[in-house]
């Protein structure tokens, strides 16, 4: 017989990282194993549904989470007009690294290991970070765009999984080509049926389970 994790209700945080101020939310479940950090990708926030429905399972895992939004306020409106700030891959790999520095100081998370968990453009930031630091254990992307990582792609030795669609063709090939140039454990998991945004009965819950016990695999 399982044990029900209680859940309690999200802490908005705020992190001052590379001279900006972002906005978060924290949920810290009871006697947490880890930490997982979120990195939304293109035009999403942390009020993502895609990514809190994710988070809700990981945190009846035990498992902490930090939905993050890697744009101010001001940004993000520049951006939905113009997509100026999505692609900036350095910047957003820049304030996730900054974020995953507050968490090692903040006193609720600083004992956790930590994972990340990109979405779209933000599962790029999320190997840079990676690479970039020894802290974070774990990496699960969601229809994302790891080759925009370019180069800072064959220094990652951290353990990921790519999670896609079996409807998003492009994408698929485009997380084989970065299958080859990581140089840690990896998986690429496709999702038969499911199109790039996972929005088919059953295909978000896979993604889901799929990361939980990713995350319960490496996060020690």
């Amino acid at each position: 017989m399982s044990t029900r994790v209680e859940i309690s209700p999200a802490l908005p945080v705020r992190l001052d990282v590379s001279g900006v101020v972002l906005n978060g939310d924290l949920s810290l479940p009871a006697e947490a194993r880890g930490l997982v950090l979120f990195a939304h990708g293109s035009g999403s926030s942390r009020h993502s549904p895609r990514n809190k429905a994710v988070a809700e399972v990981l945190q009846h895992g035990r498992f902490a989470t930090l939905l993050l939004d890697l744009l101010t306020r001001e940004e993000d409106l520049a951006d939905s007009a113009t997509a100026e700030f999505r692609f900036d891959i350095p910047m957003l790999s820049d304030r996730l690294v900054g974020a995953i520095d507050w968490t090692r100081t903040h006193p609720q998370t600083s004992p956790l290991p930590v994972g990340l968990f990109g979405a779209s453009t933000g599962a790029a930031a999320a190997l840079i970070a990676a690479a970039r630091r020894t802290a974070v254990c774990a990496v699960v992307s969601r229809g994302g765009r790891p080759d925009l990582a370019q180069a800072m792609l064959d220094a990652v030795a951290t353990p990921t999984l790519l999670i896609v669609g079996g409807q998003d063709k492009v994408v698929i090939e485009l997380n084989r080509q970065t299958l080859e140039r990581l140089n840690g454990p990896k998986t690429l998991e496709i999702v038969p049926g499911a199109t790039h945004l996972f929005e088919e009965p059953g295909a978000l819950e896979q993604v889901a389970r799929m990361a939980n016990d990713w995350f319960a695999r490496y996060l020690h």
